[in-house]
């Protein structure tokens, strides 16, 4: 049987991608000079905040449950 334990190359990179995502969920949001407001009222960096952080993190979620489904699978 393969040694299928939790520090496999594979999932570490899920993780760093969960965290990527996460991270620039965050950035998003921060105030920033930019050509029109966001929806929340202020310049941040992104001006489709705070729908793009959304996005993000909706985004770090699947592939969070994903990692998740896959090592419960296999142990």
């Amino acid at each position: 049987m393969p040694d299928l334990k939790p520090e496999r190359p594979r999932y570490r990179a899920l993780l760093i991608l969960i965290w990527i995502l996460a991270a620039l969920a965050i950035v998003t949001m921060l105030p920033f000079t930019a050509s029109k407001t966001n929806d929340l009222g202020y310049y941040s960096l992104c001006s489709f905040a705070p729908w793009s952080a959304l996005a993000l993190l909706a985004a770090a979620g699947v592939i969070w449950a994903i990692r998740s489904y896959f090592l419960t699978r296999a142990t």
